[in-house]
């Protein structure tokens, strides 16, 4: 059974951190949450421009603030089932 997770980037004063929401009734076959953080971050990745959506969030977001990316949704073996991911509009975007 594959779960949906809500992906996001936070900008701290020295950081960007990839920020994954874990829903509340995850599958039990995912028993690492080192391992599944680090794959959704691989299909955020795969699936957009890191230094782009690194730099749109740098230029939009206050230290402490988490900008939303979307969803991602894996099986418990890694695969990557669906995905609804878009980068943050620039601020020239508005």
């Amino acid at each position: 059974m594959a779960d949906t997770f809500g992906v996001g980037i936070q900008l701290t004063e020295t950081e960007f951190r990839v920020v994954v929401h874990v829903p509340s009734d995850i599958d039990s076959g995912w028993t690492d949450p080192e391992a599944f953080q680090q794959l959704v971050a691989e299909a955020v990745w795969d699936r957009l421009e890191k230094e782009p959506v690194l730099r749109t969030v740098a230029e939009t977001a206050e230290s402490g603030e988490t900008v939303s990316l979307g969803t991602v949704t894996l099986d418990p073996d890694g695969s990557v089932v669906a995905s609804d991911l878009s980068p943050p509009e620039p601020p020239d975007a508005e």
